[in-house]
């Protein structure tokens, strides 16, 4: 019965695109890092780029590193999801990997700006959740910026600027979450996941057990 009771949890699923946005200080990244470390089943999207290797990365697992040749083969191809410029690089999100791993039942995780979220929208709206993550305020944010002690007065000034800009976009997501609290939000950002991971029309496996209920 208990073997019966695990198979029926473990009907399957489409997987999702999750997207975590937020103004840089808001905290998208640790809620992303959180839920990598709590979460065996969701993993970070691996972008393709034509950024030189780093020290100590891996290609496939860090990124599909690629030369500007082959970007602009798959822009043209049409094989990117989303790509964009960034500091004189580009960056894209390959089509065919997480077509097979949704199809698969896995989850990916996004860490973009609202562009790159509209892109994704474009391409493939029921396979995309999107999440925006809120500062408490904007003096709060600032405060945040500031005790990283990584940038300067000028910097932080113009990341308030684009903040202001980002946040405008709140209205385009599924989900707005304020992040007044780490560990608050992180819990309402995961339990937004667990939602959605059993919405209906994901639940691909429910038809066949369904028919064997009614048979």
């Amino acid at each position: 019965m208990d073997a019966e009771k695990q198979q029926n949890d473990k009907l399957h699923r489409r997987g999702l695109m999750f997207i975590l946005s937020s103004p840089s200080g808001a905290g998208k990244t640790t809620m992303s890092h959180k839920l990598l470390m709590a979460d065996e089943e969701i993993k970070l999207s691996v972008s393709a780029t034509t950024r030189p290797k780093r020290p100590g990365e891996v290609d496939g697992i860090d990124y599909h590193f690629v030369s500007d040749a082959e970007f602009d083969r798959m822009v043209e191809k049409d094989e990117f999801y989303e790509w964009a410029n960034v500091f004189d690089y580009r960056y894209g999100t390959p089509k065919a990997y997480i077509r097979k791993g949704l199809k698969e039942g896995e989850d990916f995780l996004f860490d973009i700006d609202w562009q790159g979220t509209q892109q994704l929208y474009q391409q493939d709206q029921q396979d995309v959740v999107s999440v925006f993550i809120l500062p408490p305020s904007l003096t709060e944010l600032r405060r945040r910026l500031e005790s990283r002690a990584q940038d300067s007065a000028q910097v932080i000034d113009g990341r308030m600027e684009r903040a202001r800009s980002e946040i405008s976009h709140w209205a385009e997501y599924d989900y707005v979450v304020i992040n007044d609290d780490v560990d608050e939000c992180f819990v309402k950002v995961r339990e937004i996941l667990h939602a959605e991971r059993m919405r209906r029309t994901r639940q691909t496996g429910l038809i066949p057990f369904v028919r064997e209920l009614t048979a």
